[in-house]
């Protein structure tokens, strides 16, 4: 599968998910924080379904280097 979040989603989707974890884990929030386990894992593969669903992506463009356009 081709990755579509790109770098600071998957900074901000890591953060908050290692948030929500804790929290959950500490009592602080309800069980519906460990929804937060979902963010965490689609920060760290870089795979998020409902932006391929949707067709979006937060990476970066990727451009053909190899070749010239005059």
């Amino acid at each position: 599968m081709t990755q579509n979040v790109g770098g600071i989603d998957r900074i901000l989707r890591i953060v908050a998910g290692l948030a929500l974890v804790i929290l959950a884990a500490t009592g602080v929030l309800g069980p519906w924080a460990w929804l937060g386990l979902i963010v965490l894992a689609t920060g760290l593969v870089g795979i998020c379904m409902p932006y391929k669903l949707f067709g979006f992506s937060t990476c970066a463009i990727k451009t053909d280097t190899d070749t010239v356009t005059e």
